[in-house]
């Protein structure tokens, strides 16, 4: 049984791109690994933007840095 994880930052990701996401997930695993749907377990969690970076650097300072 697949599972994944996904995190998007907390900067308004709606519901229906939350639904879109775990369909687009689904599909993938279903064509990739040719696992069917309702043995897929998709989790979205909403992290805070300072809470994870990119090269030591917390999301909101790479975004800034990079203009």
């Amino acid at each position: 049984m697949p599972y994944v994880n996904i995190k998007v930052t907390d900067e308004g990701v709606t519901p229906e791109q939350k639904t879109q996401l775990i369909k687009g997930v689904t599909d993938l695993l279903f064509d990739v690994l040719g696992k069917a749907p309702e043995s897929t377990y998709v989790v979205i969690d909403e992290v805070p933007l300072t809470d994870w970076g990119v090269g030591g650097m917390n999301v909101a300072d790479y975004r800034a840095a990079r203009g």
